[in-house]
């Protein structure tokens, strides 16, 4: 079971920052081999969606994702920095994650639309999501990425 925590920066424990940003490194920089600046000065603005497990008695985090405001980064509101932790993968726990961050992002932002610049794999995951995608392939840190969008609703 996945307990969901919608926090904003400032409102994250020095351990949580930690496991957010360890879980993005572990995934982003080491298993992706990609090189890029995690810290990019876009998470103190933005709110975090952090899911949380507990494996033999000790809470772990298992996915995060981020939002930005309209304006912070696009002109729509935007979710990046999605990611589930490895050991979760094929539970849904990735599909449980974006429709969590679509609700949360909704609520803060009501009435944006929301932009994401997704890898272009998972055109069709985000797709299944009500994202179109609005750009041609563009290679970002050495992995093709789109551009997506989910009209406000």
């Amino acid at each position: 079971m996945i307990e969901w925590q919608w926090s904003g920066f400032a409102d994250l424990t020095a351990a949580e920052l930690y496991e957010m940003l360890a879980l993005r490194q572990q995934v982003f920089v080491l298993e992706q081999a990609c090189l890029y600046p995690d810290i990019d000065g876009l998470d103190p603005g933005a709110h975090h969606l952090l899911g949380w497990r507990t494996v033999d008695g000790k809470r772990e985090l298992a996915a995060t994702l981020r939002c930005l405001a309209p304006g912070a980064k696009y002109e729509e509101m935007s979710l990046g920095r999605v990611v589930i932790s490895p050991s979760t993968r094929g539970t849904g726990l990735g599909r449980e994650l974006v429709a969590q961050g679509i609700a949360c992002a909704q609520r803060l932002h009501p009435g944006h639309a929301i932009r994401i610049g997704a890898q272009a794999h998972l055109e069709a995951f985000y797709g299944s999501f009500g994202f179109v995608t609005v750009s041609a392939p563009y290679d970002e840190d050495g992995i093709m990425h789109i551009d997506m969008v989910r009209t406000a609703t």
